[in-house]
């Protein structure tokens, strides 16, 4: 049910003031849901790419031709996602010609189909996430399923292995799953560190959070903490914590904060979520919440999770952050403000590298441009390795 919808039931029902309290708070339980598998072979849409959706024009030998939009014409690579679909597209192709004699399409590279078949006319939406499956059906790399012992409960996690004593903790983000750090195992591999890539409560295949929503990262951190434990225990003398979105927040919390943190020589924050009310305001507003609602959906939010409270409070304390840290935000990110990776940046300069990428929406700095991104991750863990 759209939440318009539902705060218009709901008025009928219990009166206007009664009626708002409760779309409220349901709007906050909406927003802080964890992620729900699909069933029928394609992804669900991530923070910011509810509004990417499209409807397929045509496709041939290597292209595809998408409705025009803004988001169809993002530069770099992304998957396209639909009903039982999953496909992969690169960049833009259509030249000047082209485009005049088709004004209302855009034609991308289309690198491949993963899953199901794209149907002229079908709606699918662009995501970051651009492999699905496993790392052995996805990329064909060694890899062994492993559970980790969280507090809830076991952890499936997904271990490549390597032979550096230094280890990458992979941690996803909003809306996505393990699947979405997939993008980055190969470049990993590459330079022989084992990489741990998790799951943690309210994922598929993990714990439900007891109280059956998510926290931001304010108490899944300690999933992530599980996983430090367990890559010291097998062998990891060094940790890298490699966190997308609420992902990156956990990263924070967990250099903060764990019992193990002596570990952690490195933290890699793409598109942190730092300013926990405006996150909450935007997704909100992307699942239709009445813009007169936003404020008791962030009162609720603050409740629900036991976040700080007060106009931009930081979910966790700048001054804690004592470790080096490549910062990958975009400008453009309508999830996380990059007002706060900014002023993070300036804040902790003696440890924080902030790089800027254009043109890329919330989680997607790699997806905007793969080449670049990896080139800042190859200099920033040259001395770890």
């Amino acid at each position: 049910m759209r939440l318009r919808t539902a705060a218009l039931a709901a008025t009928s029902v219990l009166g206007t003031g009664a009626a708002t309290l409760a779309a409220g708070r349901y709007a906050a339980g909406a927003v802080l849901r964890p992620v729900r598998p699909r069933t029928d072979g394609g992804s669900r849409p991530t923070a910011g790419f509810e509004g990417t959706r499209l409807t397929v024009q045509s496709h041939d030998d290597g292209r595809v031709a998408v409705t025009r939009s803004l988001a169809a014409r993002l530069p770099g690579l992304y998957g396209l996602t639909g009903r039982g679909t999953h496909a992969v597209v690169g960049p833009v192709m259509e030249d000047e010609t082209g485009a005049r004699s088709r004004p209302h399409t855009v034609v991308r590279e289309l690198r491949r189909v993963t899953r199901g078949r794209l149907s002229t006319g079908a709606t699918v939406r662009l995501t970051p996430q651009v492999h699905v499956g496993d790392p052995g059906e996805a990329l064909g790399l060694e890899y062994t399923d492993v559970e980790i012992p969280g507090e809830l409960g076991p952890l499936p996690a997904w271990f490549v292995p390597g032979d550096r004593s230094a280890w990458v903790i992979t941690v996803h983000g909003l809306g996505a799953t393990r699947e979405h750090p997939m993008t980055l195992l190969p470049f990993y591999v590459s330079r022989r560190m084992p990489v741990l890539d998790i799951s943690y409560r309210g994922d598929p295949g993990a714990p439900p959070p007891p109280d059956g929503i998510g926290h931001l990262g304010n108490s899944e951190w300690r999933d992530l903490d599980a996983a430090i434990r367990y890559a010291v225990q097998h062998g990891a003398r060094r940790i890298v914590l490699h966190g997308w979105s609420s992902g990156a927040t956990m990263a924070l919390h967990a250099a903060a904060n764990s019992p193990l943190r002596d570990h952690v020589v490195g933290l890699v924050l793409d598109s942190p979520v730092l300013d926990w009310q405006r996150t909450v305001r935007a997704l909100a507003a992307c699942r239709g919440t009445p813009r007169v609602l936003l404020p008791l959906v962030v009162r609720a939010v603050q409740g629900r999770a036991g976040l700080p409270e007060g106009p931009h409070a930081p979910v966790v304390d700048p001054a804690k952050l004592a470790v080096p840290t490549l910062l990958v935000h975009g400008p453009d990110d309508t999830v996380a403000p990059w007002e706060s990776s900014r002023a993070l940046a300036a804040e902790r300069g003696a440890f924080v590298a902030l790089h800027p990428v254009p043109n890329a929406p919330h989680a997607a700095m790699w997806n905007a441009d793969p080449h670049a991104y990896e080139e800042k991750l190859r200099r920033f863990l040259t001395p770890f390795m």
